[in-house]
């Protein structure tokens, strides 16, 4: 079993972090368009470059979501012990 000091029923916010990279993703598309449209092509370059980092993340955060909420990082990583007060 893994020993370490993560708690046992330890849970990652993915919806939260779905969500807010939707939110990202919608803010980032805007933010190109506008300074695109308004003449400034270096800040239409930063949105255009967070756009890239918010969509990785967006499909990463999918990907975890798709894999259940037993993930498990590789096979050499047994799975953990449910807890005790859950039999």
């Amino acid at each position: 079993m893994r020993t370490g000091s993560e708690p046992t029923t330890a849970r990652s916010p993915l919806r939260m972090r779905f969500w807010l990279s939707v939110w990202g993703v919608v803010w980032t598309v805007a933010g190109t368009v506008a300074f695109a449209l308004s003449g400034y092509p270096g800040w239409a370059l930063a949105c255009g470059m967070l756009f890239l980092l918010v969509t990785a993340d967006l499909v990463l955060v999918l990907r975890h979501i798709r894999q259940g909420a037993h993930y498990q990082p590789g096979r050499d990583v047994p799975p953990y012990e449910p807890p005790a007060g859950r039999r």
